[in-house]
């Protein structure tokens, strides 16, 4: 099949771009605002854009409470989403009131953050503190604005539990972390297999 995104005919029952750019990493983003107030969201727009130094970047459609707590606080925390917390993040995706605390809502502890004053979710094998760098809202070929927001953040400190790891290694195994698919589909890691570069 073809079609032309500008056209959007593709003629299926769902759009099929989010199950085509997949599987997504899911940015399980925790934030203050500036009365201190808690938010979590979860974002499967989000990944890694360089490692030195380490930075991570996210995105959403429309000017949601995370960007606009980070634009506030220039601070933000990335929380693994693991298969044991599914049901947990799926809560917390709910549109709440602002100030209204995702972490309540899904039960789920708060732990202090080292170098941002946002929390971590306590039970989560990782966690990356990140210091905001800068937030970027897109536009389309014709120079127009659109709703999507974009987020960019430098990885200050990292959390990882002792749990995940074995022989130096963190052991996405042990871990499985969630990715986001298209439609209502998510997917786990439960298996790995390694490959070397091939020599110059």
């Amino acid at each position: 099949m073809y079609y032309e995104t500008s056209k959007n005919d593709h003629g299926l029952p769902h759009n099929p771009f989010k199950a085509i750019v997949a599987p997504r990493p899911i940015g399980w983003i925790s934030t203050i605002d500036k009365e201190g107030r808690p938010n979590l969201a979860p974002y499967s727009f989000f990944n890694g854009i360089g490692d030195t130094p380490p930075m991570v970047m996210f995105a959403s459609t429309g000017f949601k409470d995370s960007a606009a707590n980070i634009a506030e606080t220039d601070e933000f925390v990335c929380n693994m989403a693991s298969y044991d917390l599914r049901d947990a993040m799926n809560i917390s995706s709910a549109p709440l009131e602002h100030g209204v605390s995702e972490f309540e809502r899904a039960g789920l502890e708060m732990a202090p953050s080292k170098l941002v004053k946002a929390p971590r979710v306590a039970a989560a094998y990782t966690a990356l503190e990140c210091k905001h760098l800068k937030t970027v809202r897109m536009q389309d070929l014709e120079g127009n604005d659109t709703q999507s927001w974009v987020t960019f953040g430098q990885v200050v400190a990292v959390h990882i539990d002792d749990s995940v790891l074995v022989d130096g290694l963190l052991d996405l195994t042990k871990v499985r972390p969630l990715a986001r698919l298209g439609y209502k589909d998510y997917s786990v890691v439960d298996e790995l297999f390694q490959m070397s570069r091939p020599a110059v």
